[in-house]
């Protein structure tokens, strides 16, 4: 067992050399952080899934198809997100006279999650390699042999293509004692928190800046003006993706009345199964003890689930969808869940009800997260989206692709901010603008005072 005096030894050999590491990374120029930026993704992407793979093996939540994707998108999709320029090279603004000059942020901390654990070291080494850090990662020990395998692969890589040694890091044996006193230490630049609440609130305890994110709990609400194909087999495939696990996962559908049964017919043609009676009981004292989420069905089929219930679910089933008559502590359904089970609430009212139904699911938890609408009425969108205390709201798509920039124009990430609803220190689809600061030299706004030939400067 390891004493104080060992955990502190190890502390400082990781800080020692990342913080050489982080020196000699953030005095690269543009196309020495490109080969290195570009050589991880192309290697990153090659293994998404065999990373995949070993992820769902290792800690037995979601699939292999949906983790590949997720492991795509924080590599490949993510060089379509980034212009590596904003992060490296000063630009000057001639009109305000301004000039603004990037500076890497340091040494970045990197606690990371188990239900998405590869697609986060993907996302996390990346974006610091972009911001020209140097990352420490420190990943859940439930994902400790899949996230040091991958990280310790795209070190080598990133050596291989000119990075300092050391750029890349991960703590081969966390330890909730190691991540504590490495979240507190002043050699921690900044804090890239991924996880539950208690490691979320510990960052932004710790004394060293962090950026954080919060629960979820989203709310789809789907008007009778909505395409209502598209939005049925949306919602499905929003709160069946990788079994439910990410965040922006849709947990309940809002229904028009006037539209639900129709809605209802197309989620059953995308592999909604709608679940009643003694089976829906079943499923409920199997997923919910004591109406708390049971973590053995956390990113689980629904399939498997319904084995260990009792009951029979259908080989093409993607989520198991339970009538709400209700939303409330006491229904479990109706908030955050983790595993591909989606509530159905049947509403009348239009979209003010909507709001304060997806109100009650926020005030549960899940503020600053997301929401979802389905509707072709401008006015509807427009309400729905100022009226909820949400940072970004996924229109006519999906909440889990929409929300993570994958089916939208929003930034693609593995991480989103909650903002001051949830919390959180930001509220953007987190990247490496959250890992640079930018210095303004400013000059006095007289006409009189002239720049110069600072481009020449700058360049040279």
């Amino acid at each position: 067992m390891s004493t104080d005096n060992d955990l502190q030894k190890q502390l400082d050999q990781l800080y020692d050399v990342a913080e050489r590491a982080a020196q000699s990374y953030s005095k690269f120029n543009l196309q020495q952080t490109e080969a290195v930026v570009n050589a991880v993704i192309d290697a990153a992407a090659e293994k998404a899934e065999f990373y995949a793979d070993w992820a769902v093996k290792e800690t037995g939540f979601g699939n292999v198809e949906a983790k590949t994707v997720k492991n795509l998108a924080t590599s490949l999709g993510l060089r379509e997100t980034y212009n590596i320029a904003d992060f490296v090279e000063p630009t000057i603004d001639f009109d305000k006279k301004i000039i603004k000059i990037p500076k890497s942020a340091g040494v970045v901390l990197a606690p990371m999650p188990c239900t998405n654990p590869v697609m986060t070291v993907y996302f996390k080494v990346i974006a610091n390699l972009v911001a020209r850090n140097a990352v420490i990662l420190c990943p859940h020990p439930a994902a400790k042999k899949c996230c040091t395998h991958a990280a310790n692969f795209l070190a080598e890589v990133a050596e291989k293509a000119g990075a300092p040694a050391g750029c890349i890091q991960v703590v081969e044996e966390p330890s909730i004692t190691l991540v504590n006193m490495m979240m507190q230490d002043p050699r921690t630049a900044l804090i890239m928190a991924t996880g539950g609440p208690g490691l979320v609130n510990a960052a932004y305890s710790s004394g060293n800046p962090a950026v954080g994110v919060g629960a979820a709990n989203v709310a789809a609400y789907v008007d009778t003006t909505a395409n209502l194909e598209k939005a049925g087999a949306d919602v499905v495939s929003g709160n069946s993706f990788d079994y439910g696990l990410p965040c922006t996962c849709e947990s309940v559908v809002l229904a028009e009345a006037d539209i639900a049964d129709e809605l209802k017919d197309s989620m059953l043609s995308a592999g909604g199964w709608f679940v009643y009676g003694e089976d829906n009981q079943k499923l409920r004292d199997f997923l919910f003890p004591e109406g708390v989420n049971n973590p053995d069905a956390l990113g689980k089929s629904p399939q498997w689930i319904g084995e260990q219930a009792g009951v029979s679910i259908p080989a093409d089933t993607n989520s198991i969808v339970m009538e709400l008559d209700h939303i409330g502590y006491d229904e479990p359904v109706s908030k955050e869940k983790l595993f591909p089970v989606l509530g159905f609430y049947r509403m009348r009212g239009g979209v003010d009800v909507a709001i304060d139904s997806a109100m009650q699911m926020l005030n549960m938890m899940g503020k600053g997260h997301s929401a979802v609408v389905h509707s072709n009425d401008p006015k509807v969108i427009t309400k729905f989206s100022t009226e909820l205390p949400v940072c970004r709201v996924a229109v006519n798509t999906a909440g889990m692709t929409g929300s993570a920039g994958l089916s939208t124009n929003l930034p693609e990430t593995a991480a989103l901010g909650t903002g001051l609803f949830g919390g959180s220190s930001v509220s953007e689809n987190i990247g490496p603008w959250h890992l640079v600061q930018y210095t303004l030299a400013a000059y006095d706004a007289s006409p009189d005072v002239e720049m110069g030939d600072i481009a020449s400067a700058i360049a040279g």
